[in-house]
């Protein structure tokens, strides 16, 4: 049987551009390294909650195209997230917002949370020479101390003095009392998880699970005449001028035999003595209740652990500094090289893509080519 595109993972670029393929009457072969469909967007069934396996998934996007798009394939909730923020205990409400302002400094008009930032800020004088100049020279030091250096840190596994301050550019600051942590027109979660939707993207095209590409390269790549890749690009070229940097995260789930453990769906410790970074509660993305709309007597938690990445690990975030950007330049100029080979998706193109874009992208790349 020979295909028109074999197709390299089937995470969310890989199920979105061979349904496209299949729709335009080509034949389309997906295959997965991994014993499921649905990459990191992968959600699993335990005890009737959609447990996101690799970490928290919110679908959020301004794009109205790609929002027509994803919601033929699942319905959405109406899910908002809205993050809490615990630091040693003590409460607040994320993005930054006026119920943070009040919790942090007792200030209840938006002029004296103002005010206050403001004094604040004046500390850092001159250019930001790091992250953490930034970060007071955005929201001052009551703020950067208790709700982003721990977090930060812990994320990022260095210190916030020897971190860029391009990571945060901009904090969102809003002197209204909104805890909507996107700023997106259109956000929710599938109904049912996001494994069904991209089984609905996926569905009537040949998926063959557990099967890696890399080690069968030359005789898949012999099955049809274009390849979509969506792996890592330096693995694809063997890592011949060195490896990109990834932060890897680790999850320690639990089942609770109680309805409810923190009362939302993500809490962020952003202490740097409490070794995770966030707790997720996975039944609050969808209220607490099953597929029949019935309460769920228990609950699933994860503790989010961040890493640096090492080979066997998943790679979750691209680290976009200078040096990474650099080696990623010469990775994409033997990519160009490479006959009837698309590279595409996160790990594809090394880069830090929210759902919404990495759909955008798919749908661009098969109105280019199909």
């Amino acid at each position: 049987m020979k295909y028109d595109y074999l197709i390299v993972g089937a995470g969310l670029y890989g199920a979105v551009f061979a349904h496209e393929a299949v729709n335009a009457g080509k034949k389309v072969l997906v295959v997965e390294k991994r014993p499921h469909i649905a990459g990191n967007v992968y959600t699993e069934d335990v005890e009737g909650i959609n447990v996101h396996k690799y970490g928290a998934h919110i679908f959020h996007t301004n794009n109205k195209k790609v929002w027509e798009y994803i919601t033929k394939f699942a319905e959405f909730n109406r899910f908002t997230n809205s993050p809490v923020a615990n630091y040693k205990g003590e409460l607040y409400s994320l993005p930054f917002n006026m119920y943070t302002f009040n919790k942090m400094w007792g200030v209840v008009t938006p002029e004296e949370a103002a005010a206050k930032i403001e004094e604040q800020r004046k500390e850092i004088k001159g250019e930001p020479k790091n992250l953490e100049e930034q970060a007071i020279s955005l929201v001052g030091r009551d703020i950067y101390e208790k709700l982003i250096k721990g977090y930060t840190e812990k994320q990022w596994g260095r210190d916030c003095k020897e971190l860029p301050s391009f990571i945060i550019k901009r904090l969102p600051v809003r002197l209204t009392f909104d805890n909507n942590y996107f700023n997106a027109l259109y956000q929710g979660i599938p109904v049912g998880g996001y494994t069904k939707m991209v089984e609905n993207l996926l569905d009537g095209i040949e998926v063959r699970l557990d099967t890696d590409y890399l080690k069968n390269k030359q005789e898949l790549d012999a099955l049809a005449d274009k390849v979509v890749y969506t792996g890592p690009i330096d693995a694809y070229f063997d890592f011949s001028l060195g490896t990109l940097e990834y932060r890897s995260v680790r999850f320690e789930n639990e089942l609770l035999d109680i309805p409810n453990y923190q009362g939302n769906a993500a809490v962020n410790y952003t202490d740097r003595e409490t070794p995770w970074t966030r707790i997720i509660e996975h039944k609050w993305f969808e209220f607490g209740k099953n597929k029949d709309g019935n309460d769920i007597p228990k609950t699933v938690i994860s503790r989010e652990y961040s890493s640096e990445w090492k080979p066997g690990d998943e790679p979750y975030y691209p680290v976009n500094d200078e040096k990474n950007g650099a080696l990623y330049a010469e990775y994409k100029k033997l990519a160009d090289k490479e006959q009837n080979m698309i590279f595409g998706g996160r790990l594809g193109e090394y880069k830090y893509y929210d759902m919404d874009a990495v759909i955008a992208s798919a749908l661009d790349m098969a109105e280019r080519e199909l």
